[in-house]
């Protein structure tokens, strides 16, 4: 009779031990809130008119009494105060068959990115993006900070939306302005969106912790990591 009783004790344990670490992980991926990307008009495209959205992002290098950075994580035992990430939201709404135009103010150094492939500019309007008001198709290898890399989920029957845009670093060495950052690099590029469809994005440089660098905030919502949601 004892050995039952601490047998279903302890199955009851376990049970709460997993719940307890399913709704820990929940918390740690909950979306941030919704960043409604901006209509400013209609653009001609080789596709027509068609709506013209515009987002503004930026990446900071850690938190600051300016920027108090997402409350969201902060899983896989990262220290949330000193990690990159993007703001002011991960979680993007896009208009469907649209223009989205998008300029990202960067603020962090390098870390050099292991694939070229993700210094390159990929599936933008005319394969470029614009940085600090040069047109440029790719960037050294070296001088990348992050990367906006967007992608469908894996086996996804929705439309094909590809987008990875390398993120210029500012100097590692540049000195902190007033706000406590340096000057940011100026990131603008352009792509098309397609039917209504749900999408991640990620960074694909290692700026995170744990293996090869790609723990910590490179899979946190809120951070390195989110969604787009074409509507």
């Amino acid at each position: 009779m004892k050995r039952a009783f601490f047998a279903v004790v302890t199955v009851l344990i376990g049970a709460a031990v997993v719940a307890g670490s399913v709704l820990l992980l929940g918390n740690a991926q909950a979306e941030p809130a919704v960043l409604v990307a901006t209509v400013v008009g209609t653009a001609k495209t080789d596709k027509g008119e068609v709506p013209h959205a515009t987002v503004a992002l930026s990446i900071y290098p850690q938190r600051s009494a300016s920027v108090p950075g997402p409350e969201h994580g902060p899983g896989v035992g990262i220290e949330s105060t000193d990690w990159p990430f993007y703001w002011p939201s991960t979680t993007i709404q896009l208009p469907a068959n649209s223009l989205i135009t998008m300029t990202v103010l960067q603020y962090d150094g390098s870390t050099t990115v292991w694939n070229d492939y993700f210094a390159e500019v990929h599936g933008t309007v005319d394969g470029t993006a614009v940085y600090n008001g040069k047109v440029q198709d790719k960037i050294e290898a070296d001088n990348v900070a992050h990367t906006f890399t967007l992608h469908q989920y894996p086996e996804s029957t929705q439309p094909e939306l590809f987008v990875s845009v390398p993120m210029l670093a500012v100097a590692n060495n540049a000195k902190n302005e007033a706000n406590g950052y340096p000057k940011p690099q100026e990131i603008t590029f352009s792509f098309m969106t397609g039917d209504p469809g749900e999408y991640i994005w990620n960074c694909e440089d290692p700026c995170g912790n744990g293996y090869v660098d790609f723990g910590g905030v490179m899979s946190e919502r809120g951070w390195m990591s989110g969604t787009v949601t074409v509507v």
